[in-house]
């Protein structure tokens, strides 16, 4: 007689997809730290902003690519994918706005300082929730909630640095100055989508 052992499915295993998008909002939170400081007045720190950019992209593409070759996911996979894109997003307009700001010629203010100062805050309440998407604590939510009320706060001097506007006479600088401060104003909307998406994906898992 021949035995023949049960044929059982071994799934590979695969690598943490949550851990490697917290390894993205790692990179990505270091960079808004990077770009913090620059606007501060330091202006080789925009040349951080930039390798964090790229960085981030690597660790985005490697995020993806596990992702498509997954089994089984933590949580729903198209979070997982939204989330790193969105995030994606919020350091794709730090870099831009680096490179806008050399190309006006114009160095950060206050305002933009203070903006810069509240995105990072921002990604590190995004950072604290996203361990969290896969247990069933309301952590998420909470980190999620977090970076909103940054982004309120973003919005806030947004408006005030705006309204300064109104008595300049210097064109360029008016210009200039607006076009910067509605840059900040996206990567802080940018900031509350990654908080949306999060928001979404603890939903769907309650």
């Amino acid at each position: 007689m021949i035995w023949r052992l049960p044929r059982r499915w071994f799934l590979p295993e695969g690598r943490d997809l949550v851990g490697m998008l917290v390894e993205q909002g790692q990179i990505t939170l270091r960079a808004m730290k990077d770009l913090e400081v620059w606007a501060t007045g330091d202006r080789a720190a925009g040349e951080r902003v930039r390798a964090g950019e790229h960085e981030a992209d690597v660790a985005k593409r490697a995020l993806l690519g596990e992702l498509r070759r997954a089994f089984v996911t933590p949580i729903d996979p198209e979070d997982l994918f939204e989330l790193s894109e969105r995030l994606d997003r919020v350091l794709n307009g730090a870099k831009d706005l680096v490179r806008e700001t050399e190309i006006l010629a114009m160095v950060p203010d206050h305002p933009i300082a203070e903006m810069c100062h509240l995105m990072a805050l921002g990604v590190e309440d995004l950072l604290a929730g996203f361990p969290e998407l896969t247990r069933t604590s309301i952590n998420a939510t909470n980190a999620a909630d977090a970076a909103i009320r940054r982004q309120r706060q973003i919005e806030h001097v947004y408006r005030a640095a705006m309204s300064t506007l109104v008595a300049a006479e210097d064109l360029r600088e008016v210009t200039g100055r607006r076009e910067l401060y509605r840059r900040c104003a996206r990567i802080g909307d940018a900031i509350e989508h990654v908080a949306d998406r999060v928001w979404y994906a603890v939903v769907k898992r309650a």
